[in-house]
């Protein structure tokens, strides 16, 4: 039995990157072989030249968001939402600050900086993961977000959300707009590296899970299997299934960019080891024990301490591996979280 204990480990606060560095992909890279342990460290430059046309990479295209908001209560006070997902009949299911006190019936309006009523809005009824679900006078449009909406930064980045975020936090093959967080292992790969990767013969494919609450979320139980994930929803088109499958049975390796592109394919695969289902909703929980059906490799960033994502690094590297390798991390002073560095677990 793994007890959420055994992935704690202390960061020194000064290496949590609370800003992208100064050039995307301008940041170092761990490889780490998921079999021996041995590590390397080296540039994010350095990653085409891992890999070559044995592999095929797999991204996630969800776009982030400007899903943080604030209102104004009956009351005057201020209140914050966090957008996660619309319901048929109009309402949003909402993160929202202060939860216990934002009770059923209670109203808000949600101001223009000039001082005008935007939308007003209702709490309708709490949900039983701790959400709550919100009724509005009039449909939230990608316009409310565009006025009202903040880039829903990680709480570890102690600042407010800047202009550069809009930018930053986003990946460059950002498509599909769902996701409350960005899947941050892409915010590494430039447009000229993603060129450079296909013209070594790798070939790159789209999927699409929308980040939602379970990214804010720690593990509260203290053995890691009784740990219940939130339920994500995942896409995976027509073509891009073909092609993945053909590329398995071909041999080729499969990497993925990011623990939400893992998370996919993992989900969609079946006993078989290949790809089974195109849609889906997963809330598949990757811990030391799982057996991997479908990824090879993973590329990602350095995760906090007790995560269900620290806890999927380590199914895939070893938990010993993965830890030693942290420990390096940090006496090496690489950064940390969202805007850090980033690993790279070969097969």
């Amino acid at each position: 039995m793994m007890l959420t204990k055994d992935y704690y480990f202390e960061l020194p606060e000064e290496l949590i990157a609370q800003y992208p560095s100064s050039e995307r992909g301008n940041d170092r890279l761990m490889l780490l072989d998921r079999h021996t342990g041995e590590y390397e460290d080296l540039m994010i430059r350095d990653f085409p030249s891992l890999i070559d046309g044995s592999s095929v990479l797999v991204v996630n295209n969800s776009k982030v968001r400007k899903a943080r908001t604030f209102a104004r209560s009956e009351t005057g006070g201020e209140v914050e939402f966090l957008f996660l997902s619309e319901n048929e009949d109009g309402s949003w299911n909402c993160m929202v600050s202060k939860s216990k006190r934002q009770k059923r019936g209670k109203k808000y309006d949600f101001y223009l900086p000039d001082g005008r009523v935007y939308v007003s809005a209702e709490i309708l009824e709490s949900n039983s993961d701790g959400t709550k679900r919100v009724g509005f006078s009039s449909p939230i449009s990608s316009e409310f977000f565009s006025l009202l909406g903040h880039v829903p930064l990680p709480p570890y980045i102690k600042r407010e959300d800047e202009f550069s975020d809009e930018k930053r936090y986003q990946t460059v093959y950002a498509k599909k707009e769902g996701s409350v967080a960005s899947p941050t292992a892409g915010l590494h790969f430039t447009d000229e590296l993603m060129s450079e990767i296909r013209a070594r013969g790798t070939e790159i494919y789209e999927v699409t899970l929308h980040v939602g609450m379970g990214t804010f979320l720690p593990v509260r139980t203290e053995n890691i299997e009784d740990h219940h994930m939130h339920t994500e929803h995942y896409e995976i088109d027509d073509e891009t299934f073909n092609a993945l499958n053909r590329a398995k049975k071909d041999g080729k390796k499969i990497i993925s960019i990011g623990t939400t592109s893992l998370r996919t394919l993992e989900s969609s695969a079946d006993s078989s080891g290949l790809l089974a289902r195109k849609e889906g909703n997963t809330d598949i929980f990757i811990h030391p024990g799982y057996r991997f059906k479908f990824v090879d490799s993973l590329f990602t960033n350095f995760h906090t301490p007790e995560s269900t994502l620290l806890m999927l690094v380590s199914a895939m590297a070893g938990y010993e591996n993965i830890m030693r390798a942290y420990k390096h991390a940090i006496e090496e002073r690489y950064h940390f979280f969202s805007y850090g560095d980033a690993m790279f677990i070969r097969s």
